[in-house]
């Protein structure tokens, strides 16, 4: 698949059930180069995770302090497949666990996953579950989406190289790496009653994840935005809009 799918993570994550299930090795991560800058960040946060201001740097709730908690020893936590760690909406409308052996080897190749803290993994990187945005200040790293735009703006490009970018994020794991417009089909997703469309974030997630699998399902790996639209359209109203400037093509998903 020429493609490349860039997908963002999932605040919901589900930590592995065997505890003795391999820990997170940085160096065995897609794009090892990054090994440095990983290992930084994976300090830095386990540092900030015991602080007394955690929820604050985190940027969350209470309920979930527990999660911030476990941060601080992410490093010695059982590993898994990312697919199988990010548990949200978008990643239970892509179904990874009904993926073949050869559909997971072509999304091992040819999905990236951006994360606020390992910056970008493959489908198949094992990672532990974590609690960490995009969005979130680091102490001594600063503000993680600057930070990484930093790290990925060369690997990223020479992998993108020539390859149309099918960009599932939104927000803030966009800032990392835009990409080139020409090069790039962005996903959106809008409901659409009497006449009139607005984008409900819960659907929006799942129609970005379904399209996701689509792709990898596809018996014909697809490589250009008109063959994407024509994959949606067997599952929405699709619309297409060509890149113009800095804008990038525009996939809309109408429901």
């Amino acid at each position: 698949m020429p493609v490349l799918i860039l997908l963002p993570p999932s605040e919901g994550k589900t930590a592995p059930d065997d505890a003795a299930a391999p820990h997170l090795d940085l160096e065995e991560l897609t794009l090892p180069d990054l090994t440095g800058a990983r290992e930084q960040v994976l300090q830095s946060l386990v540092e900030a995770s015991g602080r007394e201001d955690a929820q604050q740097v985190f940027k969350v709730g209470a309920k979930v302090l527990e999660e911030v908690a476990a941060n601080r020893q992410v490093a010695q936590a059982p590993a898994a497949p990312a697919w199988q760690i990010y548990t949200g909406v978008l990643y239970e409308g892509l179904g990874a666990a009904s993926l073949s052996a050869e559909q997971l080897e072509q999304a091992a190749e040819h999905v990236l996953i951006f994360s606020g803290l390992f910056g970008v993994t493959g489908f198949t990187d094992r990672i532990p579950a974590y609690r960490c945005a995009m969005d979130v200040n680091l102490p001594g790293v600063g503000n993680l989406g600057s930070f990484w735009k930093k790290q990925l703006a060369a690997p990223l490009s020479a992998l993108a190289a020539d390859r149309l970018l099918v960009d599932c994020r939104s927000g803030s794991y966009q800032r990392p790496f835009p990409g080139d417009p020409a090069r790039r089909l962005q996903v959106n997703s809008f409901t659409e009653l009497n006449g009139v469309r607005k984008v409900v974030t819960h659907f929006a997630k799942a129609a970005r994840g379904e399209l996701a699998g689509m792709l990898l399902r596809a018996t014909s790996a697809p490589e250009t935005v008109e063959e994407i639209a024509h994959i949606a359209a067997d599952r929405w109203t699709v619309e297409v809009r060509p890149a113009e400037g800095r804008t990038p093509h525009q996939l809309d998903l109408i429901r």
